[in-house]
């Protein structure tokens, strides 16, 4: 049976995020049940841009503090890593570190905030899709991986959490490279994101969910206080629980179907029990879920591939720019996988028939000037 913990967490005081995480992590049998005391252990949270903690879009520096403290209590060498969208160098991991509030969190701390922005190729035999990839080199010299996630919401993959934080260790522009590979949502979340938590094997995951984003997820939407604290030692278990916190449905979410086709759950989830404080007193029913053109895959699955296509491309989701919000920083160029993203005096222009619909500018936009809009048929169909 996998075990997922819930405790409530009403704020980010540190006492109080404390004290919830104990009961955590009593919960699940305490945090040496899963870190070996002694050994060297990566942190993986999500610092996916450069925002505020306030913004919710990124993992607290309360909760990655307070995380260390516990790790340092075992005598474990703790290092902090992670590869944000885009390039990935030393300049830009020290300000993804300052501006998300890590540094000055850790900084009387004995812990190592990772600079090394080189890769190191992998080789998973094990994997159905992405049997090589370049991941962040520190993740290949320790011995424990926590992952260190956020609930939120994601306008490409529906919902982002356990499973998907863990993108995070491809390096930099290489994931524009796997989204480029992997255009469907079926192939990204149902099989290349597994591919990647299976041959991580996180020991422990620990979201941080009370700021919580809702909409247009993961860094443009809105925030939203859910007030809790999850763990286990299955992300995909996790993710479960963090799918019925916001009121959606599991079946719905790529990374949940890949995980039940490659049976690591249950695909009526009765082999995961939820511990600690009652989810269903948790659940928040009004959360908003972005529409995703998986809603709508079964429409086009009813005609010819070539007609299925030209629907595909109707009905999908397309991202735009707010030339009035643009500040022509030349970002969403920067990290566009299908590179079908021009910069003008105007400022971007996007050539949406090439558009692989991944969102990344959308994602990746400092200024939130991109938004995805729906075209007239696919609200209708809704």
């Amino acid at each position: 049976m996998k075990q997922v913990s819930i405790r409530k967490c009403k704020c980010y005081d540190y006492d109080v995020v404390k004290e919830s995480f104990e009961k955590l992590m009593e919960d699940i049998g305490g945090i040496e049940k899963f870190i070996r005391r002694g050994s060297r252990v990566l942190i993986k949270p999500n610092l996916v841009i450069k925002k505020s903690p306030e913004e919710g879009a990124t993992t607290h520096p309360v909760l990655v503090r307070i995380l260390c403290e516990e790790l340092l209590k075992l005598n474990c060498k703790v290092v902090i890593a992670e590869s944000p969208g885009g390039p990935y160098s030393k300049s830009i991991l020290k300000g993804i570190y300052d501006v998300c509030g890590i540094s000055d969190a850790v900084k009387d701390l004995d812990v190592e905030l990772n600079y090394d922005a080189s890769e190191t190729e992998v080789h998973n035999g094990e994997a159905k899709y992405l049997k090589t990839m370049k991941v962040i080199t520190p993740i290949t010299k320790v011995d424990h991986v926590i992952n260190l996630c956020k609930l939120k919401t994601h306008k490409m993959a529906k919902y982002t959490g356990g499973v998907k934080n863990l993108y995070g260790v491809i390096v930099g522009i290489q994931k524009a490279e796997i989204h480029h590979r992997f255009k469907k949502e079926e192939e990204f979340c149902e099989n290349v994101l597994l591919d990647i938590c299976q041959y991580i094997n996180p020991s422990l995951t620990i979201m941080d969910g009370i700021y919580a984003m809702e909409g247009e997820g993961p860094t443009a939407g809105d925030v939203r206080n859910a007030n809790v604290l999850l763990a286990s030692d299955s992300p995909y278990a996790l993710d479960i629980a963090g799918c019925k916190l916001i009121n959606l449905d599991p079946n719905k979410v790529g990374t949940v179907r890949g995980s039940i086709k490659r049976n690591l759950i249950k695909n009526d989830f009765s082999d995961i029990e939820f511990i600690g404080d009652d989810i269903e007193s948790l659940v928040i029913k009004d959360f908003k879920i972005p529409v995703t053109s998986s809603d709508f895959r079964l429409l086009s699955l009813k005609f010819p591939k070539p007609i299925g296509d030209i629907i595909d491309k109707i009905i999908t989701p397309k991202p735009v720019v707010k030339e009035n919000e643009c500040i022509k920083c030349g970002k969403c160029r920067e990290v566009c996988p299908a590179k079908v993203i021009k910069m003008t005096k105007d400022g971007p222009k996007i050539d949406l028939k090439n558009c692989i619909r991944c969102y990344c500018c959308h994602e990746l936009c400092p200024q939130k000037a991109i938004y995805i809009k729906q075209n007239i048929f696919f609200k209708l169909i809704k």
